[in-house]
């Protein structure tokens, strides 16, 4: 993994099943799928500075794009100073 994401923080009850850098078009990105409090997710990581000119709703609109995102899932978004995380794919654990 390059330096980029050597940053991202992960709560302490939160279990990171897989962590890859991936490239959606033209951005780095950090996928990640994870399991909390008995849910499962996935999360895009942007660097906050490459997304900063995206508008919440586009830039979920981008996420949708790449063929990882069902297209029935719904997303949460929230923005820190040096990452963007976009959540999506939400399930119960036992539907895994």
């Amino acid at each position: 993994m390059s330096a980029k994401f050597d940053d991202v923080t992960v709560e302490s009850d939160t279990w990171v099943k897989v962590s890859l850098e991936v490239k959606l078009d033209e951005y780095d990105v950090l996928y990640q799928q994870w399991v909390w409090d008995g849910i499962l997710g996935e999360s895009f990581i942007f660097v906050t500075s490459d997304v900063v000119a995206m508008g919440d709703d586009d830039l979920k609109a981008f996420a949708r794009t790449s063929p990882m995102v069902k297209p029935e899932s719904s997303m949460t978004l929230g923005r820190g100073d040096a990452y963007t995380f976009v959540n999506f794919n939400f399930a119960s654990v036992d539907d895994d």
